[in-house]
């Protein structure tokens, strides 16, 4: 790790600490553009696991972060329930549509299993051929010796790829599937919406795009896409128009998101930590351990909310009926007494699954597979075009989302030097 990245860590550190406990807000938004979360969440940990903050831009909520605690929210869904909402951003007129992973059993068992066969292993034996020879085409295509954009060239281009050919969207017109995703967890005024209204105006657009995709395909035999699988299936066919969107928006920034943000997590990891780098080149077989050690590194999905349907205890604390409690699986996959040496990124980890990025439980990531594949295969065909260490560049700071949901980028400068 950098001198500079270091001394950023201690002030970050220094100033978590040098506010009042019941002040701390982990939910600001900046503390994530700028990535100085890290001391805050910490000093949480040490010293008051779930915590309520009183007043937030998302109102009144329990910060739950340690690994133990999250799991015990997880695997009691009757008391902790994902209705209504499964983040904290309750004015996000998209995240509060009904949609299968912000729905209780049964009826969130019985969606979840319509579009599952998506990512069944036979299926993803199935995308593998496709996937690398994409991969390839895209990689071969990138500007040797010269400065560019990593997201927008390889993160982008390759999950808006997969996302087209999960949902057999029309391929010419498959950038509308990031626009969506991106339109549907923005926060208001940040440079991609600057209303609801907006947002919600641009995600009519995709439940009519996507209507005429179902009814071109409800009377002919199933396909093998995920609007063909809601169509033919009897729990999702007679959905309201409401619960289409909800659902569409959960399986297009659910297969963006995690795979998009990891790829540049990535490259960025690589780059803060040479001697793992070094490693990897020496031993490509390590991309099988390293893959889900970015996903943990990254967690490309900050927190997921539950909301309390009775009156429980949590770490000691009280939490009332209807309270609202934020799982920060970023905080859970930094925690040293459950993860060793959690700060740091080892791409030879011992149990490198042992991460809370893809949710535990019921609602556990249902693409998990899927976003690994495509990880493997992109670290695979890149170490066969440029195998020595340093030869994909970070050459500049990265931009981040200024979100506490999406914990991603916005862009990363990066050279290749042949």
């Amino acid at each position: 790790m950098s001198e500079a990245i270091v001394v950023n860590n201690q002030n970050d550190q220094s100033r978590a600490y040098a506010i009042p406990l019941e002040d701390i807000d982990v939910s600001n938004p900046e503390l994530f553009r700028d990535n100085t979360m890290w001391g805050y969440f910490e000093r949480l940990r040490r010293e008051d696991p779930v915590h309520y903050c009183k007043d937030s831009l998302f109102g009144p909520y329990w910060s739950v972060t340690k690994f133990k605690d999250i799991m015990q929210v997880e695997t009691h869904p009757e008391i902790f329930s994902s209705e209504g909402n499964i983040t904290i951003m309750e004015s996000n007129a998209a995240v509060t549509l009904p949609m299968f992973i912000a729905m209780d059993p049964p009826k969130h068992d019985v969606q979840r299993m319509a579009v599952s066969p998506i990512v069944a292993p036979e299926n993803l034996a199935k995308l593998e051929g496709l996937i690398r020879e994409r991969t390839g085409r895209a990689l071969d295509g990138l500007p040797i010796n010269e400065t560019f954009d990593w997201v927008k060239l390889v993160s982008i281009n390759l999950t808006t790829q997969m996302l087209a050919t999960l949902f057999d969207f029309p391929w010419e017109d498959r950038a509308k599937l990031t626009r969506w995703s991106d339109v549907a967890t923005a926060l208001v005024g940040t440079g991609i919406i600057d209303s609801e209204e907006q947002r919600m105006e641009e995600l009519k657009g995709c439940v009519q795009y996507m209507t005429r995709l179902w009814n071109e395909r409800v009377n002919v035999p199933p396909g093998n896409d995920l609007i063909s699988m809601m169509a033919h299936t009897e729990s999702m066919r007679n959905m309201t128009p409401e619960e289409f969107l909800g659902n569409l928006i959960l399986l297009i920034v659910g297969g963006n998101d995690t795979t998009r943000n990891s790829m540049t997590g990535g490259v960025l990891a690589l780059n803060e930590n040479p001697d793992e780098y070094r490693k990897l080149c020496a031993n490509p077989a390590l991309i099988a351990s390293m893959v889900p050690e970015i996903v943990r590194w990254q967690t490309p999905l900050a927190h997921m909310r539950r909301t309390a349907l009775q009156d429980t205890e949590l770490g000691g604390k009280s939490i009332r009926k209807g309270d609202k409690v934020i799982m920060w699986y970023v905080s859970g996959n930094r925690d040293p007494e459950a993860i060793e040496n959690p700060d740091a990124f080892i791409i030879d980890r011992a149990k490198p699954r042992h991460h809370l990025s893809f949710g535990f439980g019921i609602h556990r990531c249902v693409g998990n597979r899927l976003a690994e594949l495509q990880l493997r295969i992109v670290w695979e065909e890149l170490l066969k075009r440029w195998p020595n260490p340093g030869q994909i560049e970070v050459v500049g700071a990265p931009e981040r989302v200024l979100s506490p949901f999406v914990k991603g980028y916005e862009s990363l400068p990066v050279r290749i030097n042949a």
